[in-house]
């Protein structure tokens, strides 16, 4: 595997995500206000996971967004779901406030979605 195009992805990644953190962030940040914390931030989930497959496909890894794709990162993100939400409860339940829950969450949870989200796209099925 060549080093530099694996860099290149993360780095790509990187701003990817951090784009998509910021947004899952922010609507999750308004709308724990307004609702349960585990709504909001399954809605602020949602929302960052349609913006990051689109800029996923076409920018970081450089393809074509397809349906199987799409349940691939699915699949993908449906597991680091499940990670971030058992670490969202686990730090609430720490006492983390909820407006800040969700950072230490991400400081986990993103180096493990990348390593899912890569295999997504470069594996190749025959």
């Amino acid at each position: 595997m060549d080093k530099r195009k694996i860099a290149g992805e993360f780095i790509r990644f990187g701003l990817v995500g951090g784009l998509c953190t910021v947004l899952h962030y922010a609507v999750y940040y308004v709308l724990q206000l307004l609702l349960n914390v585990n709504v909001a931030y399954t809605i602020g989930y949602l929302i960052g996971f349609v913006v990051n497959f689109y800029l996923t496909s076409h920018f970081t890894f450089r393809e074509t967004a397809t349906w199987k794709r799409l349940v691939g990162m699915g699949g993908a993100h449906g597991v680091n779901y499940l990670l971030h939400m058992l670490l969202l409860n686990l730090f609430l339940g720490l006492g983390v406030p909820p407006a800040w829950a969700p950072l230490p969450v991400y400081a986990v949870a993103i180096p493990a979605n990348f390593l899912l989200v890569r295999y997504v796209f470069k594996h190749k099925t025959k």
